[in-house]
């Protein structure tokens, strides 16, 4: 053999495996934003895999995410939203409707899939429902629109309750719609409603010797992920000081909450997934429509309604999705 060809041999041999990791696909990176906490989420990340594992990805395998938890702390999520836009993720994921707004104030850039609460056009999130534009879209699920009826189905269980209490979160972005609604609906109904707030769980205790002061007879909890990761926490409160309550997810009725009414908390986020991995395979953001959510859920805890001598009507029990006994 000649030299020259042993040397080329010899070169190519050694070269050949860098030039193959370097035709290596690059693995695609998910930037996840979330307002409260890992646990609190854990449930419905489960469903977002699910979604991902539908479209082809699986995490660990052929897709990375890079988590960024706010804590409850909402003034952190722009800034954890510009960690996921110098990462330079291939897609931004924000689960609810404050850290999709932080997604949107960080990047028109990087395509981002939000699942938000209440109206997303409304919210300045995107254009229109059907065609978006710009770099955002996701799933809107009904749960600020819900409000009013949460208090309707409350003051149905206790019709002579005269005075109640509507928690919301000051820094929620529909703390003032919701709260609207709801007084609205106490006008309706000749009831008396007190505003009470709480920006972080330490303010729960707060709340509810509040409530006693004001001699409320329930509580209708307005729709915010402090209060989702919160859930177990204000039903345990509102069992101590035997306070019917009312929230929207099946977590807060079966932590030991009087009532639950609202979406879904499993579907609308295996969506998301789906629609995530759509978007990793080259679809755009701005030509995927809304998803909307309209499944509601009525969960009733029978025996938290035994334990504060409540008699359900049994139409309501007619009407509901689940029972807890």
């Amino acid at each position: 053999m000649r030299r020259r060809e042993f040397i080329a041999i010899i070169v190519g041999a050694a070269v050949w495996p860098f030039a193959a990791r370097a035709q290596r696909p690059k693995t695609p990176v998910i930037g996840l934003l979330g307002s409260t906490s890992a646990d609190a989420y854990a449930s419905r990340m489960a469903f977002i895999r699910q979604g991902l594992s539908e479209t082809g990805y699986v995490e660990g395998r052929n897709v990375a995410i890079e988590y960024r938890w706010a804590e409850s702390q909402y003034d952190r999520l722009p800034g954890l939203a510009a960690e996921l836009v110098r990462r330079e993720v291939d897609v931004i994921v924000a689960i609810t409707t404050v850290a999709a707004l932080a997604a949107k104030g960080a990047t028109t850039k990087i395509p981002v899939v939000f699942e938000a609460g209440g109206d997303p056009v409304t919210l300045g999130l995107v254009a229109s429902l059907s065609r978006p534009g710009g770099n955002l879209t996701g799933v809107s699920l009904l749960n600020v629109e819900l409000g009013a009826k949460r208090l309707e189905l409350l003051h149905e269980v206790i019709p002579t309750a005269k005075i109640f209490g509507l928690l919301v979160n000051p820094t929620s972005p529909n703390a003032a719609t919701l709260s609207k609604g709801v007084q609205a609906a106490a006008d309706k109904l000749g009831i008396e409603l007190h505003l009470l707030h709480a920006s972080a769980a330490g303010d729960f205790d707060t709340v509810f010797a509040s409530l006693r002061k004001l001699r409320a007879g329930a509580l209708v909890i307005g729709t915010d992920p402090l209060f989702n990761a919160g859930s177990e926490q204000l039903a345990t409160l509102a069992i101590r000081d035997a306070m019917p309550t009312i929230y929207q997810y099946r977590a807060f009725a079966a932590a030991g909450g009087l009532l639950s009414y609202g979406g879904s908390s499993t579907e609308p986020f295996r969506q998301v997934g789906i629609y995530t991995g759509r978007v990793l395979k080259g679809e755009k953001p701005a030509e995927l429509p809304i998803q909307q959510s309209t499944k509601v859920e009525l969960i009733i805890n029978l025996k938290t309604a035994k334990t504060l001598g409540l008699n359900i009507p049994t139409p309501m029990i007619g009407r509901a999705d689940e029972v807890i006994e």
